[in-house]
């Protein structure tokens, strides 16, 4: 294995296979944000969601993929980055593949998957003969990435850097459009009423860290999803009111379920409540 991704590797302290697993997904995603700098990406899309969260604001949970949006509509191409990303992928030694999802429908998301072998990419990073043998041959590890082509607007964007797997530059939304993204999340994506519990720990995240929501850009979300009522400006009083209806219809035993997988700490969630979420709620600011 190169020297770059064992000194990646030791960041990481897996005590099970999962932990393992979720490792080396870590450090593809860090290799794949590497990739799509060098391909001249981030000149037109910007960095969001729980990955983002978590590689350059501390969040603590493990987040499957890797979500980008453009900073302004314009037409693009998601194809014409996956062979630069995927040269990217293999030079570290990686056998991974790059395709691109055909849409079946018409959608402004462009999405794509990473596509490697389990077995072979735990030998690998561990040499752990007893893990690999515990491994279907056809297990494989996927990470998706998306990119949104018709972003609402009023988000604000940062560029920060990292220096592995190679000094890089990233363009990503900064923390108030990020939290505004979450936010819109909490109140609008569920599946038949089953709210994901991973919004929800982000949202407490948030709030720990006494992040501001950029008003502006959540209402730009929440009118392209139809969710707003009225005319009238989005305000902070009003957005709280929005989160409390939306807490008394949440299965919380469930949310928690969600969430499990992703999280080494359970005990985080044994508060978890409408009352819980409806206190913290009014620690809410705008900006």
């Amino acid at each position: 294995m190169q020297q770059v991704l064992e000194q990646m590797l030791r960041s990481y302290e897996p005590q099970t296979s999962t932990d393992k697993k979720n490792a080396i997904k870590e450090i593809i995603q860090e290799i794949v944000l590497c990739g799509l700098s060098r391909a001249g990406f981030f000149k037109h899309a910007a960095f969001y969601g729980g990955t983002a969260l978590r590689i350059f604001y501390g969040l603590d949970r493990f987040s499957e993929d890797l979500d980008f949006s453009l900073m302004a509509p314009e037409g693009f191409d998601l194809g014409e980055y996956l062979p630069a990303l995927e040269k990217e992928i293999r030079s570290y030694g990686l056998n991974f593949k790059v395709e691109e999802r055909v849409k079946t429908a018409e959608s402004a998301i462009q999405s794509a998957f990473l596509k490697g072998n389990t077995k072979e990419h735990i030998l690998l990073f561990y040499a752990d003969d007893r893990l690999a043998q515990s491994i279907t041959p056809s297990e494989l590890i996927k990470i998706k990435f998306e990119i949104d082509t018709n972003p609402p607007p009023y988000a604000s964007f940062e560029h920060k850097y990292r220096l592995l797997p190679s000094p890089y530059e990233i363009c990503l939304y900064d923390q108030p459009s990020l939290f505004a993204g979450k936010t819109h999340a909490v109140l609008c994506r569920a599946w038949k009423n089953r709210i994901k519990g991973r919004d929800l720990y982000d949202y407490v995240f948030y709030l720990s860290m006494n992040t501001p929501v950029n008003l502006k850009h959540l209402e730009a979300r929440l009118r392209q999803s139809n969710f707003l009522e009225t005319e009238a400006p989005l305000d902070v009083n009003q957005l709280k009111d929005l989160l409390h209806t939306r807490f008394t219809t949440i299965d919380y035993d469930q949310a928690k379920q969600d969430v499990l997988p992703f999280i080494k700490d359970p005990n985080k969630l044994a508060v978890w409540s409408q009352d819980f979420f409806d206190q913290i709620t009014e620690n809410l600011i705008g900006v």
